[in-house]
């Protein structure tokens, strides 16, 4: 006898609860109701299993019986299709469904099955089924807790109800089998045999059926059953399944099957085509999807965002970063290239950091500035000495930006040799008024993709200096300074000084256009600082947009100041010493300045001041206690012998030596024109590694001289036995200018009339053919080196007189200011006219009527004279 335990031990399938020869139905997903039970082997457990209630057992299998005129109860069923002769496990949950079983079982009566119209409704009445169902016997039923109730069904044949007798406690009435017609036509014949070559080829296809429904189609004995069987375990909707159970003909049924067959068929061998080509294809694709998958699942276990994630955040992102309109489109489509993208693919990487900069760029964030003049002057004061024009610019401009809050940022060119401070101007700009700061040097730049940025098209593009400055900045209004902008060089790939034209144009750079991110971003906001040693090297266009500021050279008294407020301070700090330890006497800073350094700016005077407090760190970390006094005697013990000397000015005057004025990069500096005679016809010879400029200037003044010998009493037949030299000392150095104009007239003037040009006075100024005096650049650098250079006085154009504006008071004191507008103005203050003259004594007459003879001997007496 089988035990109860015995019987928990082997679920029961359906094949056990049928006959052996009766096909077993599909099962559909289980809903709440009547519906298909979970598990294509029908229940759960045996007679008696644990969790169940109870079990009945119903009669012996029926088929094909004709339904009596009683009323039978009538079972709506959803998501799945009885067709007969096929056993079915369903599942209801409803207690008046489990009541039509529990009465169905205690009278062994059938029961009508039809599909709902809704499968969402729950009380179904005689409207919301199908006009066809199927017949059945319960087979076998469990009951568990919580009220559900499993059971197996057999359809008998196909049903549709004739009348509705009672639609509580559940829904009965009188059905109405309908027949099946005996079909053995040809027609049928060949239906059957083609659709079981079908089913054969679909089972070979599809992975969720088996042989055993193939072995099962062959045995069928009608074609009526052979299509149920078929069409219940199809992968088609249950509105097809409800299609084929109200297609009575064999014949049409089995028509209707093979198209769903076919279909199905088709669309399997295509699956197995596209997956055999993507597993050809694949190689190191599928090895790299494989270690993808693998760093996501570990991501995700880490607590990573995982794709659909990180869009979200994107677009989160993207809307919170208040782009403007037209960049904010941009985005949102680049989110959607984005989010269809495979993470394997090589765009997907530039996609992702395409959007992280439009992301991260501060199109809305602006750091508030300070408008309070005092503090911003104090703050000035503070970092640098002196500098006056550029510091009431600035604080005009933030005059202006406190009366007009939406005014567009200057545009600045600081101009000036170096070591003047022009960079650390930059940051005291930005500190005074509240921004942030960043500095591009743009010495030696040849690419303009370093302004504009590259295309997204090269690999490992970025945006250019300027957009990454401001992202690194994190405003829209940052002071950004751009170092050396007279060096900015050009070649094949593009020009950088162009490409500056933009960003440097007030009215253009509200729109300007990176090439990386292709869509405006406003730079009007933006304050830009240039700097730059000289200007002759800056295109005239790009000039034409920056306003220039001259920061000359310093005075010996400003070096001094500078110094004692901000360079020793600075470099006691920085070696590790403090005020307590070391002292600079003002005597030794003025020796460094004079004997140690020759420069405009104060880079080396700094390096000085450095390398003496090294020298005390060292006596200090070795034991030295005692506060060191720095003299002029320890200078030069420190440092050793003075390497800077002054240009050495003669305090007699020389005939044909011209001191002259010139500015270069590095500041005003001192040139010595010397010019001299030597027997010969007419040659004229130009040394000292000068420019084009330059030597026009010594052609022009010679052509002056001699074209004007009459009224500055001149031999003009000097040069017929005369060769003329100019040389400009310094040969190594390259030198040009058009301001060595009069100096180059004075020293010819000088040699051909033999008057001396005075002592300590030098000279700079443009010359024309006509004898007129233009006017220079570079007014305070000349200034600055003569006064470095003691000269007591400076011939100067007529027009520069106003440049006085600019000079230190200081410089104006300790030179006498001579200013010319002709030529012989210059060398009636030039030529020391007390000594004897050479050459201008003798009458002009009486020199062209000598004999030969005696014109040798006054060459000769010449000659004498000149050595002498």
């Amino acid at each position: 006898m089988t035990t109860t335990k015995d019987k928990m031990s082997k679920p029961i399938k359906p094949e056990d609860l049928v006959a052996p020869d009766t096909p077993v139905a599909p099962v559909a997903p289980v809903a709440p109701g009547a519906t298909g039970a979970p598990g294509a082997t029908g229940a759960p457990g045996a007679t008696g299993a644990a969790g169940a209630t109870g079990a009945s057992s119903a009669g012996p299998t029926v088929s094909g019986a004709e339904l009596s005129d009683s009323a039978i109860p009538i079972l709506p069923i959803k998501g799945v299709i009885v067709y007969p002769y096929l056993v079915a496990p369903l599942v209801v949950t409803d207690q008046r469904q489990s009541r039509l079983i529990d009465d169905a079982l205690m009278k062994g009566s059938r029961i009508g099955m039809f599909l709902q119209l809704d499968p969402e409704e729950t009380n179904v009445g005689p409207d919301g089924l199908h006009k066809v169902g199927c017949s059945g016997n319960i087979l076998k039923m469990l009951r568990f807790p919580d009220g559900t109730v499993r059971f197996l069904v057999q359809g008998l044949s196909r049903i549709r109800v004739n009348k509705f007798v009672d639609l509580e406690p559940y829904l009965t009435g009188e059905l109405e089998e309908i027949p099946e017609p005996e079909d053995n036509s040809v027609e049928t014949e060949a239906y059957q045999r083609n659709m079981l070559e079908r089913v054969k080829v679909l089972v070979e296809l599809a992975p969720y059926l088996n042989e055993e429904l193939y072995i099962s189609a062959i045995n069928q004995e009608t074609s009526s059953k052979l299509a149920d069987l078929v069409g219940s375990n199809l992968n088609v909707s249950i509105d097809e399944k409800q299609r084929l159970l109200e297609l009575i003909y064999p014949a049409r049924r089995m028509e209707h099957l093979l198209t769903l067959i076919n279909k199905e068929i088709e669309v399997l061998e295509l699956s197995r085509k596209i997956q055999t080509q993507a597993s050809e294809e694949l190689g190191k694709t599928q090895r790299d999807y494989i270690l993808r998958e693998q760093i996501k699942a570990i991501r995700k276990e880490l607590g990573d965002l995982d794709d659909r994630e990180e869009i979200d955040e994107l677009e989160k992102k993207i809307e919170a970063s208040g782009m403007p309109e037209v960049a904010l489109a941009v985005a949102r489509k680049e989110l959607e290239r984005f989010a269809r993208m495979n993470p394997s693919s090589a765009e997907y990487t530039v996609s992702h950091t395409y959007l992280d900069w439009l992301i991260e760029l501060p199109w809305n964030i602006s750091s508030t500035d300070s408008l309070d003049l005092r503090k911003a002057k104090r703050a000035l004061d503070k970092d640098h000495h002196g500098l006056k024009k550029v510091k009431e610019r600035i604080l005009e401009f933030l005059a202006v930006r406190k009366l007009k809050p939406d005014q567009k940022g200057p545009i600045l060119c600081l101009v000036g040799p170096s070591g003047v401070g022009k960079t650390s101007l930059g940051r005291s700009v930005a500190r005074s008024m509240g921004r942030k700061f960043a500095r591009l040097s743009l010495g030696g730049m040849r690419d303009e993709a370093e302004i504009r940025g590259h295309r997204r098209t090269y690999i490992g593009s970025m945006p250019g200096r300027i957009i990454q400055e401001i992202k690194r900045t994190g405003t829209n209004n940052p002071v950004i300074m751009l170092d050396e902008i007279d060096k900015v060089g050009a070649d094949f790939r593009g020009d950088p000084s162009s490409a500056l034209l933009e960003v440097l144009d007030p009215e253009q750079n509200f729109t300007f256009s990176d090439h990386y991110l292709d869509v405006p971003f406003d730079l009007s906001k933006v304050m830009f600082i240039t700097t730059a040693n000289i200007l002759d090297t800056v295109p005239a266009a790009l000039r034409d947009r920056m306003e220039v500021i001259r920061l000359s050279g310093y005075t010996d008294i400003e070096k001094m100041a500078i110094a004692k407020r901000h360079l020793i301070p600075k470099q006691i700090t920085e070696n590790g010493l403090s005020a307590s330890r070391i002292k600079f006497k003002d005597e030794a800073v003025m020796r460094l300045i004079h004997s140690y350094t020759n420069e405009a700016g104060l880079r080396n005077l700094e390096r000085e001041i450095s390398s003496i407090c090294r020298k005390i760190a060292r006596k200090v970390a070795g034991g030295l206690k005692a506060k060191t006094s720095v003299d002029i005697k320890l200078v030069e013990k420190l440092l050793g012998p003075a390497r800077r000397t002054r240009p050495q000015i003669s305090n007699v005057g020389q005939i044909g030596v011209v001191s002259a004025l010139a500015y270069t990069a590095a500041g005003g500096e001192v040139l010595f024109i010397e010019a001299t005679a030597m027997p010969g016809k007419k040659g004229f010879t130009l040394t000292g590694q000068l420019g084009e400029v330059m030597q026009e200037s010594a052609k022009a003044a010679l052509s002056y001289v001699r074209s004007n010998s009459e009224a500055l009493g001149v031999d003009p037949h000097f040069m017929d036995t005369h060769d003329v030299h100019i040389h400009v000392p310094a040969g190594a150095t390259p030198k040009d200018g058009p301001s060595a104009g009069i100096a180059m007239a004075t020293a010819v003037a000088s040699l051909f009339t033999g008057q001396p040009i005075k002592a300590r006075i030098a000279m700079t100024g443009e010359l024309t053919l006509r004898g007129e005096v233009l006017p220079i650049g570079g007014l305070k650098e000349k200034l600055l080196a003569a006064h470095h250079a003691e000269i007591k006085t400076v011939i100067l154009p007529e027009e520069n007189r106003k440049d006085l504006y600019d000079i230190p008071t200081e410089i104006k004191k300790s030179l006498r200011l001579v200013f010319c507008s002709t030529v012989v103005d210059v060398l009636k203050k030039a030529l020391d006219t007390s000594g004897p003259r050479a050459r201008s004594k003798r009458p002009r007459k009486k020199t062209s009527t000598r004999p030969a003879s005696r014109k040798k001997k006054a060459v000769s007496g010449r000659k004498t004279s000149r050595k002498n």
